[in-house]
């Protein structure tokens, strides 16, 4: 597992919009009508998202997880897709991503 610090500051414009696009989502989330079992999963994990970017210098490898279980937890609500893939987008600039279609065969 990859357990490395993603060098950064409060100048760093990565974590500016990791936490836009995290507000984001935290209001579109409250603001959804549904009852979501692991609403409270999501919640906790953006905050810990916020507090990560917040820091200055987020581990790539906590950031993908918090992505994985707040994907999990939202299912596949529609409604709350665009500010999910905007979350995704932010931690993306964190670090290398596999791109689709493309690693071990």
């Amino acid at each position: 597992m990859e357990a490395r610090r993603v060098a950064g500051t409060d100048d760093d414009p990565r974590t500016g919009e990791l936490r836009r696009a995290v507000a984001r989502l935290r209001r579109d989330l409250a603001a959804h009508p549904a009852e979501l079992p692991d609403r409270a999963i999501a919640d906790d994990e953006l905050a810990s998202l916020d507090a990560m970017a917040r820091t200055g210098a987020p581990e790539l490898h906590r950031l993908r997880r918090s992505l994985l279980l707040i994907a999990g937890a939202l299912g596949s609500v529609s409604a709350l897709g665009p500010a999910l893939t905007s979350v995704r987008a932010a931690i993306d600039q964190f670090g290398n991503v596999p791109q689709a279609g493309r690693g071990r065969d």
